[in-house]
């Protein structure tokens, strides 16, 4: 019986072909975006004709930010290209629906690459990364929306949560819940648009509006999320030692 430890590198080898196709995905894309001297706005002006053609382009733009978080793309580009093409409404319809499928496939890319890395001995040590780890798997609705609510990296958190192993469902829950206020009030900017040609946008100020009062909302309930967060935070650490 061989009882040899394996060392790092035969554990996880296997997921290198993986991280070096991923990683080459993003520096493809940063290539190709310098050559053509695009910003991530211009980007999203290229695809927004594409986005334009019904029903495809329905499709082209769930596609599009689904995979969106492969190549580290910002979202709000896209968010707000989804209330401009699409309107308030089917906006927000469609960039839920997007959002939820990008946060999975994050979630799941987070979960491949941090499968082994963390050992449940590990998790069950005193330090605070140990510490935040329980916390995360004990009370992952309530930690992931409050991380939803409080704006922090999109595409970060998805990674970490699947990184840390917590349980699906209510990831995307909390997702799809802590989502809402910010996506409403970004794809309402997006809306407010009503004609865009390079230079200054043309807008509707009730659309505009609303959507500001929505983020106002928005900002004034992340406050709150997070000095809660903060309390919780005090209480455990304190409960710990």
């Amino acid at each position: 019986m061989d009882t040899t430890e394996k060392t790092f590198i035969q554990k996880h080898g296997s997921k290198l072909p993986a991280l070096l196709f991923w990683l080459g995905l993003i520096v493809a894309y940063n290539l190709y975006a310098n050559a053509q001297g695009l910003s991530p706005l211009q980007v999203v002006q290229e695809l927004l004709g594409f986005m334009k053609t019904g029903f495809l382009g329905v499709l082209i733009f769930i596609l599009l930010y689904a995979i969106r978080p492969l190549i580290l793309f910002p979202a709000t580009f896209l968010t707000l290209a989804g209330g401009f093409v699409f309107g308030p409404v089917l906006g927000v319809v469609y960039t839920i629906i997007a959002s939820n499928i990008s946060s999975t496939i994050a979630f799941y890319v987070g979960r491949y690459f941090g499968e082994g890395l963390l050992q449940e001995q590990d998790a069950e040590s005193d330090g605070w990364i140990q510490r935040y780890t329980r916390r995360m798997r004990e009370n992952s609705f309530e930690t992931v929306m409050t991380m939803r609510f409080i704006f922090l990296p999109y595409d970060m958190v998805s990674y970490l949560a699947g990184f840390l192993r917590i349980k699906f469902w209510p990831f995307i829950l909390a997702t799809a819940l802590g989502s809402i206020p910010g996506t409403i009030a970004f794809v309402g900017f997006g809306a407010s648009v009503e004609s865009f040609d390079g230079g200054l946008p043309s807008l509707n100020p009730v659309t505009l509006g609303v959507s500001v009062v929505i983020f106002i909302l928005s900002i004034a309930l992340s406050r709150l999320f997070k000095k809660k967060e903060g309390q919780t935070s005090e209480v455990l650490e304190t409960s710990e030692v």
